[in-house]
């Protein structure tokens, strides 16, 4: 999908703040509101905009504690059963300490972002699911000491 300097300029605005109303953006990238609203189902419909949540202050909801998780797991299943990497990936994603999941290079299989209250939720997570999982042989734990940059707005390119 080929993106002009509006529909970048009301992705940005929308990534800042996604409670914005249709009128408020439209003026903001000197539209009428009709094309604007065209424009944003445009770009919902074609996926660039996946969905609208709300972002929430750890802190304030009890979550204490950010650790990376890098994961190796064995390489080779019973081939009449499903893989170990489908039974892992299928696991993590019942797991809700986990916030992200990635498929890694080097050394490691899995980079894991967990969320949890404390370093003993954390200690009960990685004993009670993770290191339980019969496709996981090998976990490295790194805690976030200070959060210096976090966003989830993506780059909007020129």
């Amino acid at each position: 999908m080929q993106l002009d300097r509006i529909d970048r300029r009301i992705l940005e605005l929308l990534q800042e703040n996604g409670k914005l109303s249709n009128q408020e953006i439209a003026e903001r990238v000197a539209l009428s509101p009709s094309p604007c609203l065209r424009r944003i189902r445009r770009l919902e419909e074609a996926g660039v905009i996946r969905q609208y949540v709300a972002l929430l202050d750890a802190a304030k909801i009890g979550i204490g504690l950010l650790a990376f998780a890098t994961v190796r797991l064995e390489k080779h299943g019973d081939a009449e059963k499903r893989s170990p990497v489908d039974a892992f990936r299928q696991a993590v994603k019942g797991w809700p300490e986990v916030i992200a999941c990635y498929a890694m290079t080097g050394e490691m299989d899995y980079l894991l972002r967990v969320e949890v209250e404390d370093l003993e939720h954390y200690s009960r997570f990685v004993m009670g699911h993770l290191l339980k999982h019969p496709a996981v042989v090998d976990v490295k734990s790194s805690f976030s000491l200070e959060r210096i940059k976090e966003t989830t707005a993506l780059p909007i390119a020129d």
